[in-house]
């Protein structure tokens, strides 16, 4: 009998083992390696490296980066396992791919990798991992490989903090709109300018330039670091410095606001030069309207693959985003 009162006992705890871990949805984003996509640009092994070590460059440097990612993905979804059902998504198929409420979402970085994903999720929080520490910085890549255990109890139990991640939009009269987790860039697609009228509060100018850039607090470390460090060596060496360490220090991850700085301004009899940076407060928006008759996109986080178009009669609205990213800490 007690024996008897031990395997249904062993089963039951069993039964409620897989139903729990039945509940848990896992979904892991991982990309490409460099490696992995020069070989499906040559077809082989052999002819990326031999096109690699044409030009000079070290071909190991990329195994062992494929070796140290292939070896961290195998890891991390092993280790997952052990919580629930894990479904594996390749980047490229992130923009179409359908979130549940509940899925728990793992990236395994780079940073530009967990960027991307928040962009597509709903509130569903994001566990990001640094596959190889040695090689990435990850700003935004908390975690390293052997985290995932204690990391993921913790989120299932509730306990885990995370960090509110403010989100840029832009919505066009078209019906179109596009989230961006670092920045949104409006402008040309290739190397010329741009002809477009601006609104903003109660001002407005017609201007010709060769982009916007709209910048959240988590992308201030990203093209609005570079701009500004553009602008700071101009005022040095003419001998009116820029104090731009006041907004990076007041400028952070959550800030419910965004900047934005016309790149190249170029006033003319036609197009004026003052509404070239600012912030866009919380429910405020920014309008433009497209002066240039193609060629005009607008794109996210450096994917511009993923682009809108921007030509004439196109109007652009542009706020902080409705939404936000929650990436656990």
């Amino acid at each position: 009998m007690c024996l008897l009162i031990y395997c249904v006992s062993l089963s039951s705890l069993k039964e409620n083992r897989m139903k729990s871990l039945i509940d848990n949805k896992i979904i892991l984003i991982f990309r490409e390696t460099r490696l992995q996509e020069l070989i499906a640009r040559f077809n082989t092994l052999e002819q990326a490296k031999f096109y690699i070590e044409h030009l000079g460059a070290d071909f190991s440097d990329y195994e062992i980066e494929n070796k140290n990612y292939k070896e961290a993905l195998l890891s991390v979804e092993k280790q997952l396992r052990n919580f629930g059902i894990v479904q594996m998504l390749k980047r490229e198929f992130l923009p179409n791919f359908i979130f549940g409420k509940n899925d728990i979402i793992v990236v395994l970085g780079q940073d530009g990798l967990v960027a991307n994903t928040l962009k597509y999720v709903g509130n569903q929080l994001v566990i990001a991992i640094n596959p190889d520490p040695k090689r990435w910085d990850g700003v935004i890549l908390p975690f390293k490989v052997n985290d995932v255990p204690k990391i993921m109890l913790d989120v299932l139990k509730g306990i885990r903090k995370y960090r509110l991640i403010t989100m840029a939009k832009i919505q066009l009269n078209n019906g179109q709109n596009l989230y961006g987790v670092n920045d949104i860039f409006i402008g040309p697609k290739s190397h010329t300018s741009i002809r477009y009228e601006i609104n903003i509060g109660n001002s407005k100018e017609n201007q010709s330039s060769s982009g916007i850039i709209v910048s959240t607090g988590l992308g201030s470390t990203g093209w609005l670091k570079s701009i500004l460090a553009g602008a700071k060596g101009i005022g040095n060496t003419i001998g009116n410095p820029l104090n731009i360490e006041i907004l990076k220090n007041n400028f952070t991850w959550d800030s419910n606001y965004l900047f934005y700085t016309v790149r190249e301004p170029f006033p003319s009899m036609v197009t004026n030069a003052e509404l070239v940076f600012g912030t866009i407060k919380n429910n405020e928006k920014m309008k433009l309207v497209s002066h240039m008759p193609e060629n005009g996109v607008i794109f996210s986080d450096g994917i511009e693959a993923d682009f809108l178009e921007f030509n004439s009669g196109t109007e652009a609205i542009i706020s902080v985003a409705d939404k936000k990213g929650y990436l656990v800490i």
